[in-house]
């Protein structure tokens, strides 16, 4: 009997499964969200399509060569199943590369948010993909080098 309920509960398992899977692939407004890290801030929109992406008007691999950049900021996609579902257009201003995808990958996670709240959000926030990076950098004080490097000291 145990096998039984255990089986019977997979089966109740797989047939919900596929139940939220349906409306995302049926959407079709656009969404738009922006995303910030460091000194980087992303505008992006959402269009459903095959997959494209234009980022500053270029392709993804061409404004991001480094592989793990371009692997973080299709993270939102992959962990939701919803490979080259939409097109990404991109607007993506200040900080460095690495700040830059990290603000594309929050505003991807936001706008997808946007697209299907009760079906995306429990599993993008489990990722931390909604969470917004509060770490910047720290300004330098008077009376010291850098932040938080002094000068050397000297006792005598």
């Amino acid at each position: 009997m145990d096998s039984d309920d255990a089986s019977g509960s997979e089966t109740v398992l797989t047939s919900e499964t596929p139940a939220p899977k349906t409306p995302r692939s049926i959407v079709t407004a656009p969404a738009g969200a922006t995303g910030r890290r460091k000194q980087a801030i992303a505008r992006v929109r959402l269009v459903p399509g095959t997959g494209r992406w234009v980022v500053n008007g270029r392709e993804l691999a061409e404004y991001f060569p480094n592989k793990v950049h371009q692997q973080l900021v299709n993270d939102p996609f992959t962990i939701l199943g919803i490979d080259n579902q939409f097109d990404v257009i991109a607007r993506i201003s200040g900080g460095g590369v690495s700040g830059q995808a990290g603000a594309l990958r929050l505003g991807i996670a936001r706008a997808l948010n946007e697209i299907d709240l009760e079906g995306n959000r429990p599993t993008l926030k489990k990722a931390g993909f909604l969470t917004r990076d509060p770490r910047a950098k720290e300004r330098k004080k008077y009376g010291l080098k850098k932040a938080r490097k002094a000068p050397q000291y000297s006792k005598r």
